[in-house]
């Protein structure tokens, strides 16, 4: 179990690098207002939804405790980054706020996934 645990977790790491990556490479685009969401940043979200729910399951059906409260913000945190991706994923260009609280969404996310022990 243990290795299909860390398989799921390197796709979970993955889908993150994904969406901020997606990210960070539009950032000298958005600060000329002409960035926009990308495949990859939608794909990366999708990835990790479906990896980190499989990894609640997994770790609940091997016996390890799992943080609930933790897991429903972060799983919050991640259904608005989705939304926003998901409805802005065919305009030409993206808001800079929008575009900035995704980044910040998934920058947050991240922290909240390290450092929240």
């Amino acid at each position: 179990m243990d290795v299909l645990i860390n398989v799921f977790v390197g796709l979970h790491i993955i889908g993150i690098a994904s969406l901020l990556g997606g990210f960070l490479t539009q950032m000298k685009a958005m600060g000329a207002g002409t960035a926009r969401f990308t495949p990859a940043m939608l794909h990366g979200a999708l990835t990790m939804l479906i990896t980190g729910v499989a990894l609640v399951g997994l770790n609940q059906a091997d016996g390890q405790s799992v943080n609930n409260l933790k897991i429903g913000i972060k799983l919050a945190v991640l259904v608005v980054i989705l939304g926003l991706v998901y409805v802005k994923r065919d305009e030409e260009k993206a808001e800079k706020a929008l575009f900035g609280a995704v980044g910040g969404l998934t920058v947050a996310n991240i922290f909240i996934a390290v450092l929240w022990t």
